[in-house]
């Protein structure tokens, strides 16, 4: 797919790298429900962003909504727990991320669902990742994005005070604890001008 992205300045890394976890920083939202956030995790990754963007099977899906079919904005592709990821780096990312967080999730990452947003058109409306055990557990969702910035906005379930993080260029963010139940989030569509963007979520077992 041909696409394309404005370098960041501070991504111009050789080779694709994951730095340590120790910087991470955490926010805690209320209601059990808490954010990690690393800024540039992953040097190299507007290299990343370019494989990915050219090699993953990417598919356009089409959902009911009210009484009408619509068009998914944005691309999708998903791994499963004995799928090859389309990158080693994901791999080792996921692998650093499971011995992170293994005394407070209790198990593996396992699962990797890709989004493509193409640009400020592409957006997600706001969720929880609550099909199957978010619906009614404490859970983790680790998301690295790589690509142009976007802003991923996150707000108490039924409204309230939102948070907003500009995560693009090898960013790393964790919702945790009750995030997933009590919280919703969502990638806004932008008027201004927008770069591409994926964004690479990694879920335990059972988790959407």
């Amino acid at each position: 797919m041909s696409t394309h992205l404005q370098g960041s300045l501070f991504d111009q890394a050789d080779e694709l790298r994951l730095g340590g976890l120790g910087g991470i920083r955490r926010t805690e939202l209320g209601s059990g429900a808490w954010i990690d956030v690393l800024p540039g995790w992953l040097g190299g990754s507007d290299a990343l962003f370019g494989q990915l963007a050219a090699e993953v099977p990417w598919r356009a899906e089409r959902r009911q909504m009210y009484d009408q079919v619509v068009d998914v904005p944005r691309l999708l592709a998903f791994y499963g727990a004995d799928d090859p990821l389309p990158h080693p780096v994901l791999t080792e990312a996921r692998r650093a991320l499971t011995a992170h967080y293994a005394a407070e999730l209790g198990e593996p990452f396992t699962t990797a669902g890709l989004c493509f947003y193409r640009d400020g058109r592409d957006s997600v409306a706001w969720h929880g990742d609550r099909i199957g055990r978010g619906a009614r557990q404490d859970t983790m969702v680790a998301i690295v994005s790589v690509g142009a910035p976007r802003d991923l906005l996150l707000r108490p379930l039924g409204g309230g005070r939102t948070v907003r993080r500009p995560l693009g260029h090898g960013d790393l963010i964790v919702m945790g604890g009750s995030c997933q139940r009590t919280w919703e989030h969502c990638v806004p569509k932008s008027a201004r001008a927008a770069g591409p963007r994926i964004s690479i979520q990694f879920r335990p077992h059972g988790v959407r």
